[in-house]
């Protein structure tokens, strides 16, 4: 593959639309010919302490030891996903996996500095409730640097996925 021309940044939470939100990202990095960063967000071992207390903690000695864990899942979804496209994608885009530490939004936020497109998945909290609680994904149509894709975590059919796709890449 050429070096990449651009940078894809996507949340990974492991929900559907995490899920969704990393396929999608896939497929318009192989349309653009661009790299995907695939960025995981969790609570640093301090924050988890304060808020549940030293003993719910133990099994997490630091920081470290969570980004660690939480990057390995990460690249296992990152895999699992990647081999379910793998009969739709000419040749699967350089991916890169990150475990950040910290508030999702804002550790999703300073990553797509400089990226061409951050891609996050709905997670379907739906209507006032999402609103009082304030989203992840409207945190991030409302201050990343960049533009921004929200991804359903629906069912998507093929036929019309490709097709949607066949129609922004003549745009």
């Amino acid at each position: 593959m050429a070096q990449p021309s651009g940078r894809i940044v996507v949340g990974l939470d492991g929900s559907p639309g995490g899920r969704a939100a990393l396929a999608f990202a896939l497929h318009d990095a192989a349309r653009r010919a661009a790299a995907v960063e695939v960025v995981t967000a969790f609570d640093t071992a301090e924050t988890l302490a304060a808020l549940c207390g030293t003993a719910s903690v133990t099994a997490w000695s630091s920081t470290s030891d969570i980004a660690d864990a939480v990057e390995t899942e990460s690249s296992r979804t990152v895999a699992e996903v990647a081999a379910e496209l793998a009969g739709r994608l000419a040749q699967l885009p350089p991916v890169t996996v990150t475990a950040v530490g910290g508030a999702v939004a804002h550790a999703l936020i300073r990553t797509a500095e400089g990226a061409d497109l951050l891609v996050v998945g709905r997670r379907g909290r739906g209507g006032f409730a999402s609103t009082v609680l304030g989203s992840v994904s409207m945190q991030c149509v409302l201050h990343a640097p960049c533009a921004v894709t929200v991804v359903q975590p629906v069912a998507v059919d093929e036929a019309a996925f490709g097709d949607v796709l066949a129609a922004t890449a003549q745009q």
